[in-house]
């Protein structure tokens, strides 16, 4: 039978068969042993092969060939990388400005991965109903610029209060979306606004460290609108892999569309002269964070984030 990925808890796996009847299920000795780069062979959201051996009990034999994926360098260092989800028609990077403060690093990293998969994506600022104060007001107008400039399009919305939760809503039907982002940016909560027959567990923000505290610990799919909605476990860093340095640009979608008028065709937008990439961060065309995001990624600034 075939059937879908909705639930991976350590080494189980909930798989949905075309009648939608659920089947947990564990993964075949040799298919473990398939793909030793990876923490997870089997991610949420793959379409599997598999055989019912019992009432509501599965093995998994076989995974059909993925369209795309979201990965990480893992901090497992046993393992090279992991898989969040696959098979992903969009995604919703869920940032917030406070409470916890989402870093401009985390966000071009987790783009760039999309965007090297082709996966369109949205970002969502959360908690809009505590940018109260003029500073706040006025980090939420850079960041809109900031993205909307790259090319993305930004919802503002506030899962306690409802806002534009409907916006969200309107782009679910079907389609396979992940839901990600850190720790307490309030993806569960978001998710819990979407339907209300959803009874995610919240948390709250360590005021020590003003950052979230895990409360997701797996990731599950769930049926929402007419579409398949994935909540995903808060990360912190994302560090990225197989992505070839002289192609990075090709990933910043508002630095690729300028460096068609560079003068050398191999520019790595560094030090070349009459590069038009720079011109643009110059003249405010290109936003100078996302240069110096793009920069930094570049360089490899860290284990954490070491292409």
């Amino acid at each position: 039978m075939t059937g879908l990925i909705v639930k991976h808890t350590g080494s189980n796996y909930t798989v949905r068969s075309s009648s939608g009847q659920l089947y947990l299920s564990t993964v075949r000795g040799k298919l473990r042993l398939k793909d030793m780069k990876t923490t997870n062979p089997i991610a949420v959201g793959d379409k599997v092969i598999f055989s019912a051996v019992s009432e509501g009990k599965g093995i998994i034999t076989d995974i059909t060939p993925r369209k795309n994926y979201i990965i990480r360098r893992s901090t497992n260092l046993s393992r090279q990388a992991h898989i969040l989800a696959a098979n992903i028609d969009r995604v919703f990077l869920i940032v917030t400005l406070t409470s916890p403060e989402t870093r401009y690093e985390f966000i071009d990293r987790f783009l760039v991965t999309a965007e090297a998969y082709k996966i369109p994506a949205c970002i969502v600022v959360n908690k809009t109903d505590l940018l109260v104060t003029d500073n706040l007001k006025k980090e939420l107008e850079h960041f809109k610029q900031v993205y909307s400039s790259a090319g993305y399009t930004i919802l503002e919305v506030s899962a306690l209060k409802g806002t534009n939760i409907d916006r969200i809503k309107s782009e679910i039907p079907e389609k396979i979306s992940l839901f990600s982002g850190n720790s307490g940016v309030g993806k569960s909560a978001i998710m819990n606004s979407l339907s209300s027959s959803l009874k995610l567990k919240t948390g709250e923000i360590s005021k020590a460290h003003n950052k979230g505290m895990h409360t997701t610990t797996f990731y599950e799919m769930f049926e929402i609108n007419g579409g398949f909605v994935i909540d995903s476990p808060g990360i912190k860093g994302f560090g990225l892999i197989d992505i070839d340095r002289s192609e990075l640009y090709h990933y910043f979608p508002e630095i690729f569309r300028i460096s068609a008028g560079c003068k050398f065709g191999m520019c790595s937008h560094t030090h070349e002269p009459e590069c038009a990439v720079k011109a643009a961060v110059e003249s405010g065309e290109i936003s100078e964070s996302r240069y110096t995001g793009y920069l930094k990624i570049l360089e490899g600034d860290g284990d954490k984030y070491r292409l």
